[in-house]
């Protein structure tokens, strides 16, 4: 069995950072060895600092694999599903790598963060960087609990993790990010019902609506689907709430085994049901970036550790 970037699966923590880089030119046949030891090094810190739950994994973006590993690409590797329907956009922005780091102590997400851009000096170049932080009892800022339908214990595997599907890529995970800045002044002048019948569950006590109760146009509704054998279409959610008092949301995190159930989800939420039913959340937040990413299995990684 391939050996899984640990951070993958693992539970909520305090604190993350996420780190998004871009590739300097030409630069592969040094890139790939460092990358291993990016991924064994933050694997050590895991095993270090246990009593925080230190954990983290990094990603290849989607447009940059076949250039960094032109030998082998996992199956269901694609950009980013961008879409549009009036209102309601979900931009493609390609990273070359996503690094994500987390922890119940800022400072240590802090320190490694600096010693992962360290270690990629000169190799790749930070584009991008956002805080996340848990938000009162695992909820969104919008006040609703996040990750409801979450996968547990060793069926979060099942659900994100490849399989015998594709074996050269067994292990890794197909990973989707997209940061949504909330418009919470609006939300907040909404009555509370008003809420709930948007996301589809309740707010304070985080019960979800009977089938019958729930309006098409609920969160709830528009992203618990099934496929056409009627199994249902799960993601590992790994997201938090970021940002500041000027600018603040969610930064989505979907790990899956395959990159069809995400985009499914977000077409159902944009494009809606075919007969009007949009998913009206996206009325009070917006998409301001989408990127699709393949996180290796550490084996993968290792086996350039010597290029």
């Amino acid at each position: 069995m391939a050996r899984q970037q640990s951070g993958l699966c693992a539970e909520g923590n305090l604190h993350s950072v996420y780190l998004m880089f871009h590739a300097q030119e030409g630069v592969e046949q040094e890139l790939r060895p460092c990358l291993a030891s990016v991924a064994r090094f933050i694997e050590e810190l895991t095993d270090q600092y246990t009593e925080p739950a230190f954990n983290g994994f990094l990603a290849v973006g989607a447009n940059y694999w076949d250039t960094l590993y032109p030998g082998a690409r996992p199956l269901g590797l694609k950009p980013f599903p961008s879409m549009s329907k009036e209102h309601r956009e979900a931009p493609a922005f390609e990273y070359d790598l996503f690094v994500h780091l987390r922890c119940d102590r800022y400072d240590i997400n802090h320190l490694v963060a600096n010693q992962v851009v360290n270690m990629l000096s000169g190799l790749m170049t930070l584009v991008d960087e956002e805080r996340g932080f848990r938000f009162l009892e695992n909820r969104d800022l919008t006040g609703f609990v996040d990750g409801t339908e979450n996968p547990q214990g060793s069926h979060r595997a099942e659900v994100a993790i490849v399989d015998k599907e594709d074996r050269q890529f067994a292990g890794g995970s197909y990973i989707h990010t997209q940061k949504f800045v909330h418009d919470l002044s609006r939300w907040n002048r909404l009555p509370v019902k008003q809420q709930e019948d948007i996301i589809g569950r309740t707010k304070e006590d985080n019960i979800e609506y009977a089938s019958a109760d729930k309006p098409l146009t609920s969160h709830v509704k528009r992203v618990n689907l099934k496929d056409s054998d009627g199994n249902s279409m799960e993601i590992l959610r790994q997201s938090m709430p970021f940002g500041g008092v000027a600018t603040q949301g969610l930064f989505f995190i979907s790990l899956c085994r395959n990159s069809d159930n995400f985009e499914a989800m977000l077409k159902s939420m944009v494009h809606g049901d075919g007969e009007g039913h949009y998913d009206h959340l996206m009325d009070f937040t917006q998409a301001v970036t989408g990127s699709a990413f393949f996180a290796p299995s550490l084996d993968f990684l290792d086996s350039f550790a010597d290029d």
